[in-house]
């Protein structure tokens, strides 16, 4: 005797999502890259990397082994920093 399953439905209606589904309908504007964020900015203007100091977003940071970049999100224990040589995720708060 055999049995005899039936065809799993999906909910998605076989329509995959894009930006134009985005909420509110807008898509999201392009993010900056490294070289327009740093255009302009002073040397006065980056803090010296530590992981015990806190930082948020939009911050500048001077990194001893990345060199510098900009914090593009932050949470309670990590950033999310944009450098030359892309993303890097690194430690904060942290003593």
């Amino acid at each position: 005797m055999s049995m005899k399953r039936t065809k799993q439905r999906t909910s998605g209606g076989g329509r995959e999502q894009d930006a134009s589904d985005a909420p509110m309908g807008r898509p999201k504007p392009p993010e900056k890259t490294w070289a327009e964020r740093m255009d302009g900015k002073e040397d006065g203007a980056f803090v010296r990397y530590a992981l015990a100091d806190r930082y948020g977003k939009d911050q500048l940071l001077e990194h001893t082994k990345f060199g510098r970049g900009v914090v593009v999100e932050s949470d309670a224990h990590r950033v999310e920093v944009l450098f030359e040589a892309g993303v890097k995720k690194l430690g904060h708060g942290q003593a």
